[in-house]
C-alpha cells in the first residue's frame, strides 16, 4: 500500500487528479437541467452554484479507473448519478421543511414545495432516460434498484422519526438505503464499465455501501459537533427534525429513564431551544456517544477498504482508499 495516498494530503491529490474530469461531469449535470420550462435551468444553476464535493461521481470515476476503463461513458454516467442524488436532496428538503442547503437558501424556500417536487421528478425521469440510452441492462438494473431503495429508506426514516425506540440495526438499514445504496451503485457501475470480474464488481458494490454508510455516520456526528459555518446547517438540526441518528442511539443506550424522557420530549416538540439542545449536548459528553459513533464509522471505513483486496495493489486502488479515509477527516 503506497503511503503517499494515505497521508492527510491524499484526498487533496485525488481532487487535483480528478478535477478536470469532475468539471466535465458538472458541465454535463448542468446540461441535464436544460428545458424550455424556464424554472428548471434556474433551479439547476442555483443548485450547482451551491457547490458540493461530487462524492458520488468520484466513486464512479475512481472505480471505473481501478477496473481499467478507458472510454468516455464514465462522465455522463457520473452526471446521472449526481442528478439522482440532487433530485433526492430536493425532495428531502421538502419533506424536512429545510430552509437552507449547504449554507444557502434551499430551493423550496425560494420557489416553493410544489415546484421543487416537480423539478426533482424531472431530474429522476431525465436521469433514467439518459441511463437507458447506454443500452446496458446491468447498469440500468443497478441504477433503478438504487433509486427504489433510496425512496424506501427515506420513507422508513420518516416512519421511525420522533421515536427513541429506533434500534442501531434499524438505523443502519435506513442509511444503507438512503445513502449507501447510491454510492454502492456508483462504485458498481464503475466496475461494470471496466469489465471487471463478478467478484470484483461485488467487492466494489460492497466498498461503496460501507464507505457510504461511514460518510453518513460522520455526517450525523457533525450535526452535533460542527458549527453552521462549517457544516452549512445549524447545530442539532437532525434533533429538531426528529431524526434519531447513531450518536443519539448510543446516548440513549446509556441514558437514565429521566434522560430518555427528556430526549423524547425534545423530539416531540415543535423546535429545539438553546437550553434543550445544550442539555442534550451535555449528555453526549457524559456518555461519550459521539466518540462511540466515530469508532463505528472508523470500523466501517476499515471494512470498506478491505473490500478492495479484490484488486492488486496500485496507485488507483490507493486513491479509493484515500476516498474512504476522507469520511473520517471531514469537518463539513
Amino acid at each position: 500500500m503506497r503511503p503517499v495516498e494515505q497521508q492527510a494530503g491524499g484526498m487533496l491529490r485525488v481532487f487535483e487528479h480528478y478535477g478536470p474530469t469532475l468539471r466535465e461531469v458538472e458541465k454535463r449535470l448542468l446540461e441535464m437541467f436544460d428545458s424550455d420550462v424556464f424554472i428548471i435551468p434556474v433551479i439547476g444553476r442555483h443548485l450547482i452554484k451551491s457547490g458540493g464535493k461530487r462524492m458520488r461521481p468520484l466513486f464512479l470515476l475512481m472505480s471505473a479507473e481501478l477496473a481499467g476503463y478507458e472510454g468516455e461513458d464514465h462522465i455522463p454516467l457520473a452526471s446521472i448519478i449526481e442528478s439522482v442524488h440532487t433530485a433526492s436532496l430536493l425532495h428531502d428538503d421538502v419533506v424536512d421543511g429545510a430552509e437552507s442547503r449547504r449554507g444557502n437558501a434551499s430551493a423550496n424556500t425560494l420557489w416553493g414545495n410544489q415546484v421543487v417536487i416537480l423539478v426533482g421528478d424531472y431530474l429522476y425521469s431525465n436521469a433514467l432516460k439518459m441511463a437507458v440510452s447506454f443500452r446496458n441492462q446491468k447498469i440500468m438494473e443497478t441504477l433503478s434498484a438504487a433509486t427504489t431503495r433510496m425512496t424506501l429508506g427515506e420513507l422508513t426514516q420518516l416512519q421511525k422519526s420522533h421515536s427513541i425506540e429506533i434500534s442501531e440495526e434499524e438505523y443502519f438499514d435506513i442509511i444503507a438505503a438512503k445513502t449507501g445504496a447510491l454510492i454502492s451503485a456508483a462504485s458498481r457501475i464503475g466496475g461494470i464499465l471496466g469489465g471487471c470480474t463478478p467478484e470484483q464488481e461485488e467487492a466494489l458494490g460492497s466498498f461503496g455501501l460501507k464507505a457510504g454508510n461511514a460518510f453518513q455516520v460522520v455526517d450525523d456526528i457533525l450535526d452535533y459537533k460542527a458549527d453552521k459555518g462549517a457544516l452549512g446547517k445549524k447545530l442539532g438540526k437532525d434533533l429538531e427534525e426528529g431524526k434519531v441518528t447513531l450518536p443519539l442511539i448510543y446516548l440513549l443506550r446509556s441514558a437514565t429513564n429521566e434522560e430518555r424522557a427528556l430526549v423524547q420530549e425534545i423530539l416531540d416538540s415543535d423546535g429545539v431551544d438553546g437550553a434543550g439542545l445544550q442539555r442534550v449536548l451535555d449528555l453526549f459528553k457524559r456518555y461519550e456517544a459521539v466518540d462511540e459513533a466515530f469508532e463505528r464509522a472508523t470500523a466501517l471505513v476499515e471494512e470498506a477498504k478491505g473490500e478492495l483486496d479484490a484488486f492488486p495493489d496500485s496507485v488507483r486502488r490507493d486513491r479509493l482508499i484515500a476516498l474512504a479515509n476522507f469520511a473520517l477527516q471531514r469537518e463539513k
